[in-house]
Parts: structure tokens; C-alpha cells; sequence
């Protein structure tokens, strides 16, 4: 009997048949993969739409994708340019604080973006409207007069700081253009909003009391901030042909400009 077991066993073995009720299971089962088969898909809410290459999308997108000069007023065109988190933000805020180094286009050229730019504006209209009105309160107290807040100073800071790093982009990028030194115009939006960002301590600084002391923070200021944007372009500007030394002079001159404006409206305190 111990013989004829073995030899259906063996039987078993070499047709390569399994019995019915042997119990056996394939493993892993076929519906289900796991880590280890290599087959694991991401979860169905997981958000991708970040880790897209700049401009890409995704073919399972819902989204309707719209065509020509349609796609400029779309939400998604203008998505790529705020691909940014905190890290690429404060790296590109560091960089504006050394100005010498004319690096900063190098380094954004792949990814400018326009949620610094903004960021700062936002940033620079509040802390002057703030601090112009703290430094005017604490002046007009210490002479005994009346004090009655002036509205017109957050209508003129946003005025000033959003049209000044929308238009100048703008004809720089027109003036670059007709000189065959075409540039980026996002990337000279990213340029000059990050220039901004210097005018932010400059701004909470002028809340000492001393004239001479906010005339030398404004130029200080204004001295950073031209040259991180003059050093900056001057290598792309070059290829504009003998020209290139009055653009970059301009550039400078109006960066200077902007920071005069500066201290006679806002670091200025009359009483």
C-alpha cells in the first residue's frame, strides 16, 4: 500500500497536476500587487500636477486645454511661474542681497517666477504704509500737534511698486528687442521684483529719527538694488553691441532714481 501511495504521488510530481482539494494558493494572488511586484500605483487623489515639467501636462488631465492666444487668459498658463516653494523663494531672496555676484539670472533662468515679485510688492506697499504712518504719529506727537492719517500713502506706495516692476520690465523688453538682446519678459518681471526686496529693512530702518541716517539707508538701498540689477543683465546686455554701456547705465540710473523717490515720499517726515 506505502508503494502505491508513492507512486500516485510521484504521478503527481511528473504530469505536474495539483489536486483539487490540495489547499494551494498562487502567491501573491493575481489582483493584487503589492511593493515588492513592483506594480503599486500612486492613490487616486494624489496630487502630480507639481511635479510636472514647466508648461507640461498631463494626459489624464480633466482640465479643458485651450489653444493660440486663448490659452494666455487660462488659469494654467500661468501656473508654472508660481512652481515655487519656500526654499527656491529664500534662496532667490539671499541672492538679491549680494549684488556683485550676477548670478541670480543664471540661476533662474530654467524656473523665474512671479510669486516673489509679488510677494514683495505685497510686502513693501504694507510696511511703508505702516511705518510712514508710525514715524508721522510718533513726529507729530512729540511737536504737540494733531495727526490725522493719510490714506493716499497705500493708494501711492501700491502705485509705485506695481507699476514700477510691471512698466519698466515692459519697455526694457522692448528696448532689449529692438537692440537684438531679446530677454524673458517673465524673467525680467522675476529680476526686478526680487531687486525690490532690499527696500523692505531699508523701509523699517527709516523709522529712526535722523535725517542724514535715512538719507544713507536710502542710498545704500538704492545702491544694492541698481547694481544687482545692472550686474545682472550686463552679460546679456553685451551682445546688444557698443550700446550695451548705456542701457546698463540707464538701468542703474533708474534703480537709483526709484530709491531718491523713495526717500522723498516715504523716508521723509514732515510735520
Amino acid at each position: 500500500m506505502m508503494s502505491g501511495g508513492y507512486t500516485s504521488i510521484d504521478n503527481q510530481k511528473v504530469s505536474g497536476s495539483v489536486p483539487v482539494d490540495s489547499g494551494l494558493q498562487t502567491f501573491p494572488p493575481s489582483g493584487v500587487q503589492g511593493k515588492i511586484s513592483g506594480g503599486t500605483l500612486p492613490p487616486s487623489d494624489a496630487d502630480d500636477s507639481f511635479s510636472r515639467p514647466a508648461g507640461g501636462s498631463s494626459s489624464g488631465s480633466d482640465e479643458p486645454q485651450a489653444s493660440g492666444w486663448l490659452h494666455k487668459f487660462t488659469v494654467a498658463a500661468y501656473k508654472p511661474y508660481f512652481d515655487v516653494d519656500t526654499t527656491d523663494v529664500l534662496d532667490r531672496l539671499k541672492e538679491s542681497l549680494y549684488p556683485f555676484r550676477g548670478t541670480f539670472t543664471e540661476k533662474t533662468a530654467t524656473n523665474p517666477d512671479l510669486y516673489g515679485p509679488f510677494w514683495i510688492c505685497t510686502t513693501l506697499i504694507f510696511v511703508a504704509a505702516s511705518i510712514g504712518t508710525f514715524v508721522t504719529y510718533v513726529a507729530h506727537k512729540l511737536r504737540d500737534k494733531e495727526w490725522n492719517y493719510d490714506i493716499n500713502l497705500v493708494t501711492w506706495s501700491a502705485g509705485v511698486f506695481y507699476g514700477y516692476v510691471t512698466v519698466v520690465p515692459l519697455v526694457l523688453y522692448v528696448i532689449l528687442k529692438y537692440f537684438s538682446a531679446p530677454s524673458g519678459l517673465v524673467q525680467l518681471f522675476c529680476l526686478y521684483g526680487y531687486s525690490l526686496f532690499i527696500f523692505i529693512p531699508a523701509l523699517c530702518l527709516s523709522v529712526v529719527p535722523l535725517e542724514i541716517f535715512r538719507w544713507i539707508i536710502a542710498a545704500v538701498a538704492g545702491f544694492m538694488s541698481a547694481t544687482f540689477v545692472a550686474l545682472n543683465l550686463k552679460a546679456h546686455i553685451t551682445s546688444a553691441g557698443e550700446r550695451w554701456v548705456l542701457i546698463v547705465a540707464g538701468i542703474f540710473l533708474l534703480q537709483l532714481g526709484l530709491a531718491v523717490v523713495l526717500k522723498l515720499y516715504l523716508f521723509t517726515v514732515s510735520v
